[in-house]
């Protein structure tokens, strides 16, 4: 479940099953047959749009003194990088050979990255810290606040800046570069969502594997504490930790992560993680903060911040001559509806399936999809969001599916924010799965959130549940300004959702579904 992206190679002809695990419920055998990224571009559907968008960090092009673009250098003319390269080693190689242009802030940071790579070759958590070390005073006891730091522990990076700078890309370097460095560190490399919902599933396991309680003390409260297993079983799969898009939205994980990672520090964990939002503004307005606020102190601790804002969204730096995957409904230009059924029929002729409908087992949970042909989904908005779906729902889609299409979003307000979280929550899972996204809406992507102003009243009326459960009085002035009730968490997210729509536009990115299976096979 966890994974490590590694640098994009040359890839040859593969083939990928459909149907992964045994839980979801396809009656068709066949192989997803890859076909060349962007083929598509002389059918008659798809249109040229303005030159106002961009590639991702990753595949942003040099220009030159006169401002002409510098097309990457051909692999077969570039000096090999040695398996053994170090972060700033592979971006230098990608700045000569103009897959990258020169950046000092960026530079920055991967000397920073750098500096923790050195470190890595010669840290190995302690195996001191016991159950025994939890009882004293030392790095063991500071989940109680009774130990002090532990100076041997390298601080993680916790990387932060606006969206489309490169964080994602820097952080990916870094951690591809430690499996040269020694094969024997134990990496992880996660989007915060899957974390999260790892984390969770397993507090659920853990929990149905507590000791009964003692019923000749039936009146003593006899408490579990299902993070040292859970924390154990993180240790001993990875203690390098890679977070990506690191946002703490949900009161749960808010909870949760106090305990959790002091109990992950304490063991000698490393965070890598990047964000949008600075530490201090993590839960920002949250259900609950002061208890959260802990987990802050904690972070910036053990994890040097560092900031990354270039000035520049790369992904919005060079879209042009790219082919639109993205119509608008009202635009009678765009023959929206023509556009995404011409879409679907061409790739649909790409595939050894008929086309049917498809219902896939989650969880015990059967969801079903009225169109889909082999690899390739065909849905609607209402499909994917309107139901209640969420991160493992997304996750299963992306071992079934490489490409899908939505279509008919609606704008996004707080008026409908249930359905805002999912697709914030679903573009974020398909862009770190690298899966090829074609949709339609009622405007501009870059629109689609309309964060119109919403009366107290109606917030209630929409929250009303969990407000009870929380036992929030909403005639106390201000209590319904929390960023889980107003909106503004969903705003900020979008931003990202934005810059991720507009990469998953590219050529660049249409490529690396490809890479994606075959790393992760």
């Amino acid at each position: 479940m966890f994974r490590g992206l590694a640098r994009v190679r040359a890839c040859g002809t593969l083939s990928w099953p459909v149907v992964r695990g045994t839980n979801t419920v396809v009656s068709c055998g066949c192989n997803l047959h890859l076909i060349e990224p962007f083929a598509l571009e002389n059918t008659w559907l798809l249109h040229r749009i303005p030159s106002t968008r961009t590639f991702s960090a990753e595949a942003q092009q040099q220009t030159g003194e006169n401002g002409e673009k510098k097309a990457p250098v051909p692999e077969e003319e570039r000096k090999p990088l040695s398996s053994h390269a170090s972060p700033l080693t592979v971006y230098d190689h990608k700045v000569f050979y103009h897959d990258l242009s020169e950046d000092k802030f960026q530079r920055t940071v991967i000397e920073r990255f750098q500096s923790l790579y050195e470190k890595m070759g010669t840290y190995r958590p302690s195996a001191s810290n016991s159950i025994l070390s939890m009882l004293f005073s030392g790095p063991g006891g500071k989940r109680w606040g009774m130990g002090g730091s532990d100076s041997r522990i390298p601080r993680g990076i916790y990387l932060w800046g606006t969206v489309g700078g490169g964080k994602t890309m820097l952080m990916d370097m870094f951690f591809d570069t430690l499996e040269g460095l020694d094969p024997d560190i134990k990496k992880r490399r996660i989007h915060y969502y899957d974390f999260m919902q790892i984390v969770h599933t397993r507090i659920h396991e853990a929990k149905k594997l507590a000791p009964p309680r003692d019923i000749s003390r039936w009146d003593t409260y006899q408490p579990f504490d299902p993070v040292p297993p859970v924390g154990d079983s993180i240790m001993e799969e990875s203690w390098i930790l890679c977070l990506d898009e690191f946002q703490v939205t949900d009161i749960a994980d808010a909870m949760i992560l106090r305990q959790l990672f002091a109990y992950l520090f304490d063991k000698g964990l490393i965070l890598v993680a990047t964000s949008n939002r600075p530490p201090d503004d993590l839960y920002k307005n949250g259900i609950q903060r002061s208890n959260f606020l802990p987990f802050i102190d904690m972070l910036k601790k053990t994890s040097n911040v560092v900031s990354l804002d270039p000035g520049v969204d790369y992904r919005r730096k060079a879209l042009a001559g790219a082919d639109k995957l993205f119509f608008v409904t009202t635009n009678p230009e765009d023959q929206a509806e023509e556009a995404l059924n011409g879409m679907f029929k061409f790739l649909a002729s790409k595939e050894t399936d008929a086309v049917k409908e498809i219902t896939i087992r989650i969880k015990g949970r059967d969801v079903h999809f009225d169109k889909s042909c082999g690899g390739v989904l065909y849905s609607t908005f209402e499909e994917l969001c309107a139901r209640p779906l969420w991160t493992n729902d997304y996750l299963k889609l992306t071992q079934v599916f490489h490409t899908i299409l939505i279509k008919d979003i609606p704008l996004l307000s707080q008026k409908n924010k249930s359905e805002a979280r999912r697709f914030i929550c679903l573009i974020d899972t398909l862009y770190d799965h690298k899966i090829r996204v074609v949709a339609s809406g009622v405007a501009p992507y870059w629109e689609l959130f309309q964060n119109s102003a919403v009366s107290d009243e109606e917030r209630l009326q929409e929250n009303r549940l969990l407000i009870d459960d929380l036992g929030i009085k909403a005639s106390e002035k201000g209590s319904l300004d929390s960023g889980v009730f107003s909106g503004e968490e969903e705003l900020f997210a979008f931003d990202r959702t934005v810059s991720r729509l507009t990469e998953m536009q590219t050529k660049d990115y249409w490529k690396k579904w490809k890479t994606y299976v075959e790393n992760r096979a």
